[in-house]
């Protein structure tokens, strides 16, 4: 099956250009499309099979990182989305993206319920640099298959992860829902400032049990070519790291 793409802009997002970029390099098609036109229309989306939420600062965060964008899809498009996830498709949603996914409620549960937010850096400040991330192997993800680490940046003011009961995180890390941590460069989990944001259990995306729906804070839209990467200059960076995240959501859709 051919990989069709709905990278959904709107009011503050910014990353629409580079999302599109990537998953045309990787072998699929994707079209940017505001979301005041898929509210006009919210049969359009049944012509993709993956959509991607970009990161920026959606309607400038003003009530909470995504919680407007959010609403606008529960309020004015939940049925369209509940059949496309219905339907077995993927879904990524990075950084802002993720916060709109969060704030939605489709991860980790794709119910349309919030289950958890992501609010406030512990460090209280925006953190815009390069973090390493180790990925759970067991983790049902589909965009993560075969990933050990990835370096990627951050640049978030709201990226910490908080359940809103322990019973929630507690069902995301039996279930390995948790698909990437933020490590150090020893490979342990770590706090400040290898946790950006304090995250509990470091936890830098999560996915819900099909591993369709994915939402990851670092941005692997912005690594895709080995010359992003601080480092390259230096001759210690030869492969753009975040194009595999995109790799792996072609290969699943062309293998359907």
């Amino acid at each position: 099956m051919q990989t069709k793409a709905l990278v959904i802009s709107g009011y503050g997002i910014n990353c629409e250009s580079e999302t599109k970029f990537v998953i045309e390099r990787v072998g699929g098609s994707a079209d940017i499309v505001h979301l005041n036109e898929l509210i006009e229309n919210p049969k359009k989306i049944e012509n993709y099979n993956f959509i991607a939420i970009p990161g920026g600062f959606a309607h400038g965060d003003d009530l909470g990182s995504g919680k407007v964008f959010a609403n606008k899809i529960k309020y004015k498009m939940h049925d369209a989305f509940e059949q496309f996830i219905k339907d077995g498709k993927l879904m990524i949603g990075i950084c802002n993206g993720f916060q709109v996914m969060i704030k939605l409620g489709l991860v980790p549960v794709p119910d349309f319920q919030q289950r958890a937010t992501l609010t406030i850096n512990d460090s209280g400040k925006f953190e815009d640099r390069w973090v390493t991330l180790k990925a759970n192997k067991a983790s049902p993800c589909i965009f993560t298959r075969g990933i050990e680490y990835l370096q990627l940046p951050v640049r978030h003011g709201e990226g910490k992860l908080v359940p809103k009961n322990e019973s929630e995180m507690k069902f995301i890390l039996e279930n390995n829902l948790h698909t990437l941590q933020y490590i150090n460069e020893k490979g342990d989990l770590a706090g400040y400032p290898s946790n950006p944001n304090g995250s509990p259990y470091n936890i830098a995306a999560i996915c819900d049990k099909s591993g369709r729906i994915f939402g990851i804070m670092p941005h692997p839209e912005a690594f895709n070519h080995p010359t992003n990467h601080p480092l390259w200059p230096f001759g210690k960076v030869n492969e753009a790291q975040g194009l595999k995240i995109f790799k792996n959501a072609f290969e699943f859709l062309e293998g359907q």
